[in-house]
């Protein structure tokens, strides 16, 4: 039978994926080369597991919520840390809403208004589930779809970051859902 600090750490790494995405979707364009989203991530989860007797929620929707704001704190710390910008509290908010408004990006994408608390866990997993499937796509793949669908970008500007051309961005989209779809749909499989 596993202890409850066995069960709490089993619950961070599966959340890893998730984080994983999160933090690329919001590495201050700044820092990308200097630091790895996979390096923060690993902070987070290590500062999360240290802080475990912190977190005094019960859902995985709380705990992932607390690692968010680990999350946040972490990247705003790497802004800090390799002068970017000095300590700038409205920056650190504005990061904050804009990991917030992802995360509600990602829930909205993968349902409609869903609100019993049955229906927040599911969309919770399969947010994690989500970001698992995006890790497997082919990186320009990965990066068109959550430019276009979990940023909000329009294809021309997804096109202007990537360096493609509106059509280029057009096929990576095409193929990138059909193999997310098809991810998914053998994760769920397998879960069956």
């Amino acid at each position: 039978m596993l202890d409850k600090a066995e069960v709490l750490g089993e619950s961070l790494e599966r959340c890893r994926e998730y984080l994983h995405l999160l933090a690329r979707l919001h590495l201050d364009h700044r820092l990308q080369g200097k630091l790895d989203p996979a390096d923060i991530v690993q902070q987070t989860l290590m500062r999360a597991h240290e802080k475990r007797s912190q977190f005094r929620g019960r859902t995985d929707a709380e705990l992932t919520a607390w690692l968010r704001q680990i999350l946040v704190n972490n990247l705003a710390e790497a802004v800090r840390r390799f002068g970017a910008e000095s300590r700038d509290v409205a920056r650190e908010r504005s990061l904050e809403a804009s990991l917030e408004e992802s995360s509600a990006r990602l829930e909205s994408w993968l349902a409609a208004d869903q609100s019993s608390p049955s229906q927040r866990f599911m969309r919770q997993e399969q947010g994690i589930r989500l970001a698992d499937a995006l890790a497997e796509l082919p990186d320009d793949q990965r990066r068109a779809v959550e430019l276009h669908h979990l940023k909000g970008y329009s294809v021309a500007e997804v096109g202007e970051l990537m360096d493609r051309s509106r059509p280029a961005v057009v096929g990576l989209l095409f193929r990138g859902l059909k193999k997310l779809r098809q991810l998914l749909k053998d994760q769920e499989s397998v879960d069956v």
